[in-house]
Order: structure tokens, then C-alpha cells, then sequence
């Protein structure tokens, strides 16, 4: 999984003053959780365009201005009610052999079956929670959808892999084709005529 580099500085007080002229200057208040004792720190707002103003996922290298360097993943945000702008966010620091949990993207590739048959593709989930060491968790998680016709349910265990565990039970669907108005019998091309008959047939019923 890549990885964004952000740029602090250590907050020297965490009182409602201080941290409402942090957000003055453009500076959102941080805190890292994970290591003895909570790190508080600051860094500008569009230091965190790459993170948080995406769909891609990242772990997150802390680095401060006296040298020393966290790796993190975000944990909460929170956003102003009218504003949307950064009002504070918890990172969760991790060591390089320590798993970690995070919500990868699903991206689909082909196109399905039951899709070419005039039938809908419905993804539901867009993002599967899983968990691994950092260096083995993907950008993003592909679900294959080529073979699906119209009925057919992709599952999460069709995306399992030895780098990471999911998060979800087994019978949880990733994506779906439903049938539609314009759906035509979905057949193999190498199926017989009888097959092909009785797929019309049931199309049409």
C-alpha cells in the first residue's frame, strides 16, 4: 500500500485557545494515538488534500520538525457542520511487524455476462475492511466480474488472499446482477439447442 508523508509540529499547548488559533492559521490539530502517551501535533490543512479529499487509501508516515518519524494510519476525522473544513483528526501509530485494519476500495474488472444480456451489475460493497501488515495490504481489492449472469452474486470469498484477512462474513456480497426489463436469456455459447430453448423459455415467462 503507498504511503503520504505529512509535515508537523509538536503542540506545545492543547488548551481551546491555542487550538482555535491553530485553525485560524490554517493548522489542524492532530493527535497520535498508539505509542507511551499521546503525541499532540499540527500541520497545515492541505497537507492532508492527498488523504483525506480522495477515494484511495494510505498509510501515513508522521514526520515532525525535530526529526523524528511515525508510521500511522487515520483513524477519526472530524469535519466542521457547515463548513467542511478539517477540525481535528486521530491517527493510530503501528510498527512494521504489527497488523493493521483498513477499508481497501473494490474496484471491478470485465464486463459481466449477465450484463451483456441486458442486465444490471450492482456493487454492494465498495470498500471491504480487511486486515494485514501495511507492506501487504493493496491499493485496491479486484473483484472479478466477467462470468456473472443475471442472478449471480460475487461473495467475498472470491477476492480472499494469503496477504490479508477479511473482515466480513462469508456470505457477504460484494456485487450482484440483477435483471432488468431489457435482460435476454444469458446462454454459454457451446450450450446445446435444448439448453438454449429452455433459457428462452424462461426468459420469456
Amino acid at each position: 500500500m503507498k504511503s503520504i508523508t505529512i509535515k508537523g509540529s509538536k503542540r506545545e499547548s492543547v488548551g481551546k485557545k491555542a487550538t482555535k488559533a491553530l485553525r485560524n492559521a490554517g493548522q489542524v490539530p492532530c493527535v497520535l494515538y498508539g505509542g507511551d502517551t499521546p503525541l499532540h501535533f499540527s500541520a497545515p490543512e492541505v497537507e492532508f488534500n492527498s488523504l483525506v479529499y480522495t477515494a484511495d487509501v494510505h498509510t501515513v508516515v508522521i514526520e515532525l520538525e525535530d526529526g523524528s518519524k511515525a508510521n500511522a494510519v487515520l483513524q477519526d476525522i472530524q469535519f466542521h457542520p457547515v463548513t467542511d473544513v478539517i477540525l481535528h483528526i486521530d491517527f493510530y501509530q503501528f510498527t512494521e511487524n504489527q497488523e493493521i485494519t483498513m477499508e481497501i476500495p473494490v474496484h471491478t474488472q470485465g464486463v459481466a455476462r449477465g450484463v451483456k444480456s441486458g442486465g444490471v451489475l450492482r456493487l454492494n460493497l465498495r470498500r471491504l475492511r480487511v486486515r494485514g501488515l501495511a507492506q501487504n495490504l493493496p491499493d485496491y481489492i479486484t473483484a472479478e466480474v466477467t462470468n456473472l449472469r443475471i442472478g449471480n452474486k460475487l461473495y467475498v470469498t472470491a477476492v480472499e488472499s494469503e496477504d490479508y484477512t477479511i473482515l466480513h462474513p462469508d456470505n457477504t456480497v460484494i456485487c450482484q446482477v440483477r435483471t432488468s426489463r431489457n435482460a435476454v436469456a444469458d446462454d454459454d455459447d457451446d450450450d446445446d439447442t435444448e439448453g438454449t430453448s429452455e433459457a428462452t423459455e424462461t426468459a420469456e415467462a
